[in-house]
């Protein structure tokens, strides 16, 4: 059961509805984090708006199959239900099963990168950033770490939100 409930669109103030319909008017689902955040505007516009958009720049360096790897991996890696529930039935409807594929030598690095900042951000192995800062540029290895940092964020908030994962 949730830490705390979720907001109930129906009922919610208009500066939440007004978030919630542009939000979906951009083509996104509204799913039980996003309820759970919708509590406070500025917290989903940090935490879910800001992380689409640096979505949206991760997808235009790495392609969308590899971001939504990444971003697999790290929710995997930090074991929240409600991110790896979300992007298995993501990677699902793209047609990937993710345990049996065959990675991209690019998705290859980015998934043990994930890796390593989902297991100690704090000590991500210099030789693994080494071949980071090889692969990609200055910016594009800015974008990956930053969106790496906004997944962890939705991870422990799902977390210590206890917030219920979506049926698959």
């Amino acid at each position: 059961m949730a830490r705390i409930h979720k907001i109930d669109p129906e009922t919610a103030p208009a500066e939440v509805k007004k978030a919630i319909e542009e939000h979906v008017a951009k083509g996104y689902r509204i799913t039980n984090e996003k309820l759970t955040l919708l509590h406070s505007v500025p917290c989903f516009q940090a935490i879910e708006v800001g992380s689409y958009a640096v979505d949206e720049e991760l997808a235009s360096i790495v392609g969308k199959r590899a971001a939504d790897i990444y971003e697999y991996a790290i929710s995997a890696a930090n074991d929240c239900i409600v991110c790896t529930t979300y992007f298995k039935k993501l990677l699902t409807s793209e047609g990937i099963d993710i345990n049996n594929f065959a990675f991209t030598k690019d998705e290859e690095l980015l998934v043990e990168f994930a890796r390593a900042l989902a297991n100690d951000p704090r000590h991500v192995p210099t030789e693994l950033k080494d071949r980071m800062q090889a692969r990609y540029s200055d910016r594009e290895f800015v974008v990956i770490t930053s969106m790496g940092i906004m997944m962890l964020a939705n991870n422990y908030f799902n977390d210590i939100m206890e917030v219920e994962p979506e049926k698959l």
